[in-house]
């Protein structure tokens, strides 16, 4: 199934969820344990509908779902496919079920709350040093630019370019946040003695450091926003 472009993803205007890195992203509120287990036994119902199920955890006071189709098709113009984890439509389809079943169960979105962090290395020598991450992080010596973990234990790593010298900090995080809170994040961030180093590509980048100059980004994925 074709992957969706961020102009498709805001036409579709899911309000309860939000586009951040590779997926898209839900949090509802519930009071109590069984009213929560209600709610997401109805969703799996409508997964074996769909044939096509979300990632789900519950914690104390909330239920957080992430939607991506780990075989979505990527297109080059010239035709050439390649297969990657993105949102078809699928999870669109089936985003737009889970708010009408949360809606049915009297379940309020949180949507400015949902966050996803990964991890980014700088170097020169990724095909090298990949398998070793993957190794690390999975179990699985895989190589590539980036690892992830099937299971979603441990966060994404991507690897980025970097001159033969190194850097002083090789490692950075990678904070994705939904668009209508990146401008108080990065004021609490400020407030807590941080600074902000590059907001050139803000909204969608802000790299900020802490007082001993260790650097990470903010990430908003912009191309996903309904334009207004």
């Amino acid at each position: 199934m074709d992957m969706l472009m961020g102009d498709k993803i805001a036409e579709a205007n899911l309000t309860d969820w939000r586009k951040l890195a590779q997926g898209l992203h839900a949090r509802y509120e519930v009071n109590d344990f069984s009213t929560g287990a209600r709610f997401i036994a109805a969703v799996g119902e409508a997964g074996d509908e769909a044939g096509h199920y979300p990632s789900v955890s519950m914690g104390t006071g909330y239920i957080d779902l992430k939607l991506i189709t780990d075989d979505a098709i990527y297109r080059e113009d010239d035709g050439t496919e390649h297969v990657v984890e993105w949102p078809t439509q699928q999870d669109v389809d089936l985003a737009r079920r889970i708010t009408e079943i949360a809606a049915d169960h009297g379940l309020a979105a949180d949507p400015a709350s949902v966050s996803q962090f990964e991890l980014g290395l700088d170097t020169p020598n990724a095909a090298a040093i990949a398998p070793v991450w993957a190794a690390l992080l999975t179990g699985n010596p895989s190589s590539g630019d980036e690892v992830r973990d099937a299971t979603g234990q441990v966060p994404n790593l991507w690897f980025g370019s970097a001159e033969d010298e190194a850097p002083r900090q090789r490692f950075h995080v990678e904070v994705y946040v939904a668009p209508e809170v990146a401008e108080q994040r990065i004021a609490a961030v400020v407030a807590a003695g941080g600074t902000v180093v590059d907001d050139s590509n803000a909204p969608s980048l802000t790299v900020i450091a802490d007082q001993d100059g260790n650097t990470g980004i903010l990430c908003v994925e912009m191309s996903g926003v309904p334009k207004d």
